[in-house]
């Protein structure tokens, strides 16, 4: 069933009463996404008390669950029927907090396999969301052709609250992957990202990649390829094969290149924690999101390069930002402050995006249709919006 009568009012009069009064509200699941985007000050709207799965029916690869479930649950219970969220979402809570359904959606964010298996998006099939005038809405369902006009359930992945509360959410699941395998390359990154174009071409079972300086290696370190293979049996052992046969590499433990695959999803391999006190450096994060086929880019910083070359991460200081929008912006794509002060939170001092010659007026106009007040989340995605 869904959220109680009980949990759902207080939300709805909390909601009600900061539109009246016109008061910002931050939308809050178990905060460990708070580092994430502009903060300013504002009453919590705190989505803890929607808990719980609603509808399961694994035998259709549908879930349905309210919006303060931790992430943790949900997957603990795909994973006893064998199913997963393909795109691996980050958890993060570097400072203790929980992730929950409802901020994986509205942060949009997702892991490793996201090159290969699609965006936090691509697996939302409804939701129901209350709107800046306290009201309850209902969008999609839960079935893949189900969108008649604009898709709103989808329009709220990666729209950070500041369009409403979702309460509810409808998913799509896969099943486990039979197979499974890491295969790791000594290369550079230019000669890595050639190596992946080109299998990308092939049909392998690409799932994942990362390329990283390895530091542990000795004091002069290591470039490495990392790329992980899933899908069935015999075509992860094939691809194993001829990948090795076509460049030196070797296989990873699997278990261990599963936990290695969740420090990266969640950011805590040594490239992250090793510059994560980036108030001490001076630097912060940078996410630069690329077309697949950019080339190594020209910066004197070092990267971690994800998604099959579409993802560059880099620790850069706040000032060099003109030039990374310039130089994403020449390469097809865009760049986004990530974190400012490590890895325990943002100062709020920068949006998140900077947005795109004629987004800005779109973005408004979405924004006083759902949340005419003002009152949710303001700021936090762009600096008005």
């Amino acid at each position: 069933m869904s959220p109680s009568t009980d949990a759902l009012e207080p939300l709805l009069d909390q909601i009600r009463h900061a539109a009246a009064q016109r008061t910002p509200l931050r939308i809050r699941g178990g905060g460990s996404k708070d580092f994430f985007g502009r903060l300013r000050p504002a009453a919590v709207l705190d989505t803890r008390s929607l808990s719980g799965v609603v509808d399961y029916a694994p035998s259709e690869l549908v879930v349905t669950v309210a919006a303060g479930t931790p992430l943790a649950q949900l997957e603990t219970l795909l994973a006893a029927h064998g199913q997963c969220l393909p795109f691996e979402p980050p958890h993060f809570g570097w400072s203790g907090g929980a992730a929950t359904v409802g901020g994986m959606v509205a942060c949009g964010l997702a892991g490793p396999a996201r090159a290969s298996v699609g965006s936090v998006r691509d697996y939302v099939l409804g939701l129901k969301l209350v709107n800046g005038r306290g009201e309850l809405l209902t969008f999609g369902g839960q079935v893949m052709k189900n969108v008649a006009g604009y898709d709103v359930s989808r329009l709220m992945a990666g729209a950070l609250g500041t369009l409403g509360l979702i309460t509810e959410v409808s998913l799509k699941v896969l099943p486990i992957a039979p197979g499974e395998a890491t295969l790791v390359f000594p290369m550079a990154q230019a000669e890595a990202l050639e190596h992946l174009h080109r299998w990308g071409g092939q049909p392998l079972p690409l799932n994942a990649s990362c390329w990283v300086h390895d530091a542990s290696g000795g004091q002069a370190g290591r470039d490495l390829l990392f790329v992980r293979l899933r899908g069935a049996v015999a075509a992860v052992e094939a691809a194993c094969a001829g990948m090795l046969a076509d460049v030196p590499g070797q296989r990873m433990d699997t278990a261990q290149a599963a936990a290695d695959w969740a420090l990266c999803r969640d950011q805590k391999l040594p490239f992250f924690t090793a510059r994560g006190q980036g108030d001490r450096s001076g630097n912060v994060l940078w996410r630069l999101s690329l077309p697949q086929t950019a080339p190594v880019l020209n910066l004197p910083w070092p990267q971690l390069v994800e998604w099959h070359g579409a993802l560059r991460w880099l620790w850069a200081p706040e000032q060099a930002g003109p030039g990374l929008h310039a130089a994403a912006r020449a390469a097809g794509g865009h760049a986004t402050l990530f974190l400012v002060h490590g890895a325990q939170g943002t100062d709020g001092s920068l949006p998140l995006h900077v947005p795109a010659a004629g987004t800005d007026a779109l973005h408004a106009r979405l924004k006083a249709a759902f949340d005419p007040a003002g009152i949710f989340n303001p700021g936090r995605l762009y600096s008005d919006v």
